[in-house]
């Protein structure tokens, strides 16, 4: 029918990756990091990887699952660059513009996946080694999305530290009310708030997503590089077209879906200067659609994440549960919302207080 099934195995695009148990995981598990592989080979060095577009997947394949495909979820930069690969390859085979469409939407929510990893880095939680936490944070997570790690990492430090006092250096003028949320949508879905990013970066003059508000320059050279390898790489493999879905997605859907998870974190919570995290931001239960596109990598347990910022992301939902069999939300049932849509009702009828945007 033209679409990509999702129901298809990993191993039928990926041969090499038919080992110890493997062949059971599809395309699905990938989407949603349930695959159960979210570990990376001490042998494999992603920076090296990254650079020269060459990586031995023997390595990869060796690999054996933590638990079964769909159980659980776990995430690693591979396993998310393993799943764009995997909806390149699916636009290949079955090119019409619905599979166009859908994929730039997927590649959209990949970027904010790099980018919530990026964040996992600048905590210094992706990686148990340092230069490799480093490494992968900048070359596999930041560059990609012409994004800084170590700028990034800086001023959300401060975000955490002030977080709950108006001196936040994430509390922007982000406007909620319905009107302006229309507005601000539609310049997303037109790409115009991508392209103003994308040339306010080249002029250096801000333009990162992840830095609201702020006036430091990424490294657009690295940025570049990783770019014109991805291309490179597509283009040798015969469909260099694909490259516009992946820049669709960087600029339209990207955007977008920051904006409601940014909205869903700090908006409308209940006190926005009260240090108290159960006071100044919000987790939202999150259905699997709602996962794969908005909030990856457990970036929707916002609250558990201020509370223990040191916690690894894919250990939040695990937190969760334990703060509230401790009944540490009982007094604030409002901190923990279910389904975003849900957020965003809540948080379009209240334009009394500005809302941070921020990870």
């Amino acid at each position: 029918d033209g679409l990509m099934d999702l129901d298809q195995r990993m191993v039928d695009v990926l041969p090499e990756m038919d080992r110890h148990g493997k062949d059971a995981i599809r395309l699905r598990h990938l989407l949603n990091h349930t695959a159960g592989i979210p570990s990376v080979p001490a042998t494999m060095d992603p920076e090296v990887a990254l650079r020269t577009g060459r990586m031995d997947l023997s390595l990869l394949a060796d690999l054996v699952p933590t638990h079964p495909p769909g159980e659980d979820v776990a995430y690693h930069p591979i396993t998310s660059w393993l799943l764009i690969a995997a909806i390149f390859w699916s636009v290949s085979q079955w090119s019409n513009p619905v599979s166009w469409a859908l994929g730039a939407l997927l590649l959209g929510s990949r970027h904010l996946g790099l980018a919530i990893l990026m964040h996992e880095a600048g905590h210094n939680t992706l990686f148990r080694t340092p230069w490799l936490n480093a490494a992968a944070g900048k070359w596999l997570c930041a560059y990609p999305i012409l994004s800084d790690m170590h700028a990034y990492a800086s001023s959300h430090r401060e975000h955490h530290k002030l977080a709950g006092t108006p001196e936040d250096p994430d509390l922007p003028n982000y406007p909620v009310s319905p009107a302006s949320f229309r507005r601000k949508v539609m310049r997303d879905l037109s790409g115009r708030t991508g392209m103003r990013n994308l040339l306010a970066l080249f002029k250096g003059d801000g333009g990162d997503i992840m830095m609201r508000g702020s006036d430091r320059r990424p490294p657009v050279t690295q940025g570049m590089l990783v770019n014109a390898l991805l291309f490179g790489i597509l283009l040798a493999a015969g469909v260099g077209e694909l490259y516009l879905m992946w820049a669709i997605g960087f600029l339209v859907f990207y955007p977008l879906a920051a904006r409601i998870r940014q909205l869903a974190e700090h908006g409308c919570v209940a006190d926005l200067y009260d240090p108290d995290p159960r006071m100044n931001t919000r987790t939202t239960r999150a259905n699997p659609l709602e996962r794969l596109l908005i909030c990856p990598n457990h970036v929707n347990y916002h609250c558990e994440h201020h509370f223990m910022a040191s916690v690894p992301s894919y250990r939040l939902k695990r937190l969760h549960r334990l703060l509230v069999a401790r009944g540490f939300y009982g007094d604030h049932p409002d901190t923990v919302a279910t389904g975003y849509l849900n957020v965003l009702r809540r948080a379009l009828r209240n334009t009394e207080q500005p809302p941070a945007a921020a990870i």
